[in-house]
């Protein structure tokens, strides 16, 4: 079982960190940091291209020397964000984890053969006060093949999960996931699905053997409303720890004209959200 966890200099990067280590001792897993410089900002930024006629052989030296200090530095910063990454990995119990700094494109440079994805729900360039996802995010969870466990701010141990579920194929792979995974041994599990009738409370009770067959116990609920706002609202008032669901049942050209349930989800739940395709 391998993971890998995308870390950065923002303020997500611990909470990405102690959430691969908790899924990480629980799968017995092993654990890589990954950082990606990307090419503007791994890359010499050329002070010295606006400057023509009349300049100074010293002073394009200079902002020649400019240019690779400010690369050194940026290196520098990489391999302490991997160092306090490593860090918490280790005090999240986990023996051995590994670094591994690139430059790049993300999706690039991280390869493949991981089992789990972590990464924070949004990174250093994300416009905090506007609630903006990370730009990376839905790029890595429409490509990946693997689950995307994506971090909220701040950690907390997680005892009580809920399974969005809509019996589309994304939340019947959810079900299969949990039922398959031993991530969730000993947690407890409710499979919610939001709406009325009696189609989606068979949907729950065929979801509900799935997980019995399975070797998982989960309650299940039917709420009244809208997921995006239903589902935070009850994770919220029940205090669960995580949410996991399908991810992007719809092509992104149709999640631009009437929006994506997916995108809603992950920006407004305060817990961690498994993502599941």
């Amino acid at each position: 079982m391998k993971i890998i966890a995308l870390v950065d200099g923002s303020l997500y990067a611990h909470s990405v960190c102690e959430l691969a280590g908790w899924a990480g001792v629980r799968l017995g897993g092993h654990v890589e940091a990954l950082h990606v410089l990307g090419r503007r900002e791994a890359g010499a930024q050329d002070l010295s291209g606006a400057i023509r006629l009349g300049a100074r052989t010293a002073l394009l030296e200079e902002l020649a020397a400019l240019d690779a200090q400010r690369a050194k530095l940026v290196m520098h910063r990489g391999r302490a964000i991997l160092e306090d990454a490593k860090a918490v990995l280790e005090a999240a119990g986990l023996e051995a984890p590994t670094t591994r700094l690139r430059h790049g494109d993300l999706l690039e440079e991280m390869g493949s053969g991981f089992d789990l994805i972590v990464i924070g729900k949004r990174g250093e360039a994300a416009d905090f006060a506007k609630g903006h996802l990370g730009s990376n995010l839905e790029r890595i969870v429409r490509g990946a093949k693997t689950p995307v466990l994506v971090a909220a701010r701040a950690f907390s141990p997680i005892k009580r999960v809920l399974l969005a579920y809509d019996g589309g194929p994304s939340a019947m792979r959810a079900v299969d996931h949990i039922a398959q995974s031993p991530l969730y041994k000993g947690l407890e599990v409710v499979i919610v699905s939001v709406g009325e009738g009696a189609a989606l409370q068979t949907g729950l009770t065929q979801a509900q053997a799935r997980l019995r067959a399975g070797g998982v116990e989960a309650k299940t609920e039917l709420v009244a409303g809208q997921p995006e706002t239903a589902l935070p609202k009850l994770i919220e008032a029940q205090g669960f720890d995580m949410l996991v669901m399908g991810a992007y049942g719809h092509s992104r050209i149709r999640s631009l004209i009437i929006g994506s349930t997916t995108t809603e989800m992950v920006r407004s739940c305060k817990v961690p959200v498994m993502l599941v395709r």
